[in-house]
């Protein structure tokens, strides 16, 4: 108790200090204890009561980005609010000037308030007997943002104290910056980018003066003076902040006069949706607190998406589209559509058809051609044969009208022919090709898990996506790397995946690149213009999908088009309706004239037909010999000098050697002998050397190489080996024969299927499309429907062919 009275006594009367001096004493402490009060009533308010700030990750629109920075696509906040995160580096200085000039000049220099705007605010409202000025800086300006108050005496003084809380703990920049993030433009855009972007279409780092000016007076009255709403309005009060700029000497009067010379543009605001299918795929791989950054071109993307919006009309309804465009240097995704109109449901725009397991029809070929290069199986021009064959159960058709005969394998890739490819998948192996495929990363979808030879013609299931990345392989010495979508992806390692040596990957997209174009005149104009895009296009059984891949140097393009719900579209193939898309899309890029380097290995040899050896070969046979072996001959593009010789498939009478040698009696000589032997031995035998074709190609090369030419019936009868009365021959129908319906009569003109010769069943084939078996002996009737020419062929088990041509007037 004592001791109490003592403190007190010290400190409220000092008995050492006049009478004066202690009134002053017990002032000041007075003071002291006040501010002691109001700095911890402060102090315990602002940790009772902190600032709102806004978090990052649920305060910005989820927004996607192109490899600009540009919003592509964006995803409002859980109140529908458009906010673009943007930093005060990232405005343009133009904007900065005009937003300080109008609103706060003295910014940097007060600590939140300005007591001379204040005072003036008052004296205004007084006069107009209404509040017609608030007196906020811009850190009040936030602080009421962020914290919303009634227009009150007591309101005012809310916001002063959560302008000091805010001045306490942010510095000028962060307040700066809060500004243009969550300053209102109208409706539910706030943030300065988000209000470039909607109104002027460009970032707010690229603003003119005038565009400048709008913006720094649009967040005084959002609604009344936006632009697209309220153009004149919008202009008055962007003139009277330049007026504002001019006033204070911070632009020139020239300066202002040029940027009042420009119309405020009135367009109607609206959110773009850019690339929406990959905004739905990426959503959740951001975090929510900056954009999501793509790899995508935004100026391509946007110009593809309006081509294809356009071109769609000119497909039956239900049909969509999807094109990707990639960067064969890094795998960057340049352009991203996955379907035709996001916004059109009657063609399933909601429905990713990038991503889409569909059959790929014939894309999958030069995988094919390239591996069978690789494996030593074939080069450029080894001979193929396109005619009808069965393997068990299996009997496909070719896409086309009839069948080739001898086609290289370079020819067999570009027309986009079935059979050869089939036997080469039967030599190839289905199974080794399909896990060679999936190692490289295109993983194939196929019925009931066991790769089989019809997934060579589409008989499997894989996406686009799958399939431009693997085409990326020619373009890139046949390594394979993973497409990359996000920009922070670029700088990862990625790792490559073998796919195709370099040698076998230039050789098919050299290949590719020789096919004409759709549209083009002939096939010399395509010559002349060198073009380095190598494509491919692939039609799905019963016209349900219709592909296009092409590869330059740089890009890769892959197009599709059909019915997202499988419904086919009769009439419609990869060259008529996706390889126009295709081409219009590499024009667009301006694909140049640099071609993939050629790697070392790669030599253009000459090769002879019908034993596929190079010419120099053929040094050890007689010129005669040389002469009579190369039928016809070709240049070859070949891999490490490999040079496989023309295949045969074994059959009945298969050849041991190719060139066959055999004996016969020199020209004169008369003798008979009783065996081969001695026919062989004696001194009037001459050796006799020729090569022979597969036997399945005699229908159609010349009669001068056929079997029954080049081996005389007694060597062949004496040997066993060739029976011209064996061979199947189609009877009753000539060569070149001409139909027509009598006149007024609508019955169809008919013929008679019959043959002879061969062994088992008969198969027939019109136009490439088998219609009957029959049995040896059995004959039917057809009636001819289409006009023009037809081929008709028939093949039997043993795999012996013939085949005519005739017309239907």
């Amino acid at each position: 108790m004592l001791k109490h009275k003592v403190w007190r006594r010290l400190f409220s009367r000092p008995m050492f200090l006049p009478l004066r001096a202690r009134r002053l004493w017990r002032l000041f402490l007075r003071a002291i204890f006040l501010s002691a009060s109001l700095a911890l009533s402060l102090l315990i308010a602002d940790v009772c009561l902190p600032l709102q700030l806004p978090a990052d990750n649920q305060f910005f629109a989820r927004t996607l980005v192109d490899e600009s920075g540009r919003p592509l696509r964006a995803f409002a906040d859980q109140k529908g609010i458009w906010r673009y995160p943007i930093t005060l580096e990232q405005v343009s200085p133009r904007y900065v000037e005009a937003l300080l000039a109008y609103e706060d000049r003295w910014f940097w220099h007060h600590p939140g308030i300005n007591p001379v705007a204040l005072a003036r605010a008052l004296v205004l409202n007084i006069q107009h007997d209404r509040i017609v000025s608030g007196g906020s800086t811009l850190s009040m300006q936030v602080a009421r943002l962020l914290h919303p108050h009634s227009r009150t005496v007591m309101g005012k003084l809310q916001q002063i104290l959560r302008t000091l809380q805010l001045e306490w703990h942010l510095s000028k920049t962060e307040i700066l910056t809060l500004y243009l993030n969550i300053a209102p433009f109208g409706g539910t855009i706030e943030g300065v980018q988000a209000a470039s972007y909607t109104y002027l279409n460009k970032s707010a780092d690229n603003l003119t003066d005038a565009e400048a000016a709008l913006l720094a007076v649009l967040p005084q009255s959002p609604t009344r003076l936006r632009p697209d709403l309220h153009p004149q309005a919008a202009e008055l009060a962007r003139n009277k902040v330049l007026d504002r700029l001019s006033e204070f000497a911070l632009w020139s009067s020239a300066r202002v006069a040029d940027a009042k010379l420009e119309t405020v543009y009135a367009a109607r605001a609206q959110q773009e949706q850019i690339a929406p299918l990959l905004a739905r795929r990426l959503l959740h791989q951001g975090d929510g607190q900056r954009a999501i950054e793509t790899t995508l071109d935004g100026e391509l993307q946007r110009g593809l998406e309006d081509y294809l919006a356009n071109t769609i009309n000119n497909f039956p309804a239900q049909t969509s589209a999807a094109i990707l465009v990639v960067d064969n240097r890094n795998g960057a995704v340049k352009a991203y559509l996955g379907s035709a109109n996001f916004a059109d449901s009657t063609r399933f725009g909601h429905v990713d058809m990038i991503t889409a397991i569909r059959s790929p029809g014939s894309t999958l070929k030069p995988f094919l051609f390239a591996k069978a290069i690789d494996a030593g199986m074939i080069h450029s021009e080894s001979l193929l044969a396109d005619v009808p064959r069965s393997w068990g159960n299996y009997r496909p058709s070719n896409f086309n009208s009839g069948f080739i005969g001898p086609v290289s394998a370079s020819s067999a890739l570009q027309r986009s022919l079935n059979m050869p490819f089939v036997e080469l998948l039967d030599r190839y192996g289905p199974k080794r090709f399909s896990t060679e495929l999936e190692n490289a990363g295109l993983q194939l979808h196929t019925p009931g898990g066991e790769p089989n030879l019809a997934l060579i013609l589409g008989g499997t299931g894989a996406s686009l996506e799958q399939l431009v990345q693997s085409y990326t392989a020619l373009a890139n010495n046949g390594l394979v790397r993973p497409l990359v979508f996000l920009k922070q992806q670029l700088n990862e390692p990625k790792q490559a995946r073998y796919l195709l040596s370099p040698q076998s990957a230039w050789i098919t997209q050299k290949v590719l690149a020789d096919i004409a174009r759709p549209g083009s005149l002939n096939t010399l104009a395509h010559t002349q213009q060198q073009q380095t895009l190598a494509w491919k296009t692939g039609t799905s059984y019963g016209f349900r999908d219709s592909w296009a891949i092409g590869v330059s140097a740089n890009y890769s393009i892959g197009v599709w088009v059909g019915r997202p719900d499988g419904t086919a579209l009769p009439g419609h193939s990869g060259r008529e309706s996706a390889a126009p898309i295709l081409f219009s899309v590499a024009d667009y890029l301006r694909i140049g004239r640099a071609h993939t380097p050629q790697p070392s290995g790669i030599t253009q040899q000459e090769i002879c037909w019908p034993l596929g050896s190079a010419s120099t070969a053929l040094a050890k046979y007689s010129s005669e010999e040389t002469q009579s072996f190369c039928h016809q001959r070709r240049k070859a593009w070949v891999a490490n000098n490999v040079i496989p010789p023309t295949w045969h498939k074994a059959d009945s009478d298969s050849w041991q050697t190719n060139p066959l040698v055999y004996w016969q009696p020199k020209s004169g000589n008369s003798e008979k002998h009783t065996n081969c032997q001695q026919r062989a031995q004696h001194t009037h035998a001459e050796k006799v050397s020729v090569a022979l074709w597969p036997k399945v190609l005699e229908p159609w090369i010349k009669y001068e190489y056929t079997r029954a030419a080049q081996i005389p019936s007694a060597v062949s009868l004496c040997n066993g080996w060739y029976n011209p009365a064996s061979r199947l021959k189609i009877i009753g129908i000539a060569e070149g024969n001409s139909y027509r319906a009598a006149n007024n009569s609508h019955t169809k003109p008919s013929i008679s299927l019959s043959s002879v010769g061969g062994s088992g069943q008969r198969h027939w084939y019109f136009n490439g499309i088998r219609k009957y078996s029959l049995d040896a002996g059995q004959t039917v009737t057809h009636a001819l429907e289409q006009k023009g020419a037809i081929q008709i062929l028939v093949v039997d088990d043993g795999g012996d062919v013939d085949q005519v041509t005739i017309n239907l007037l």
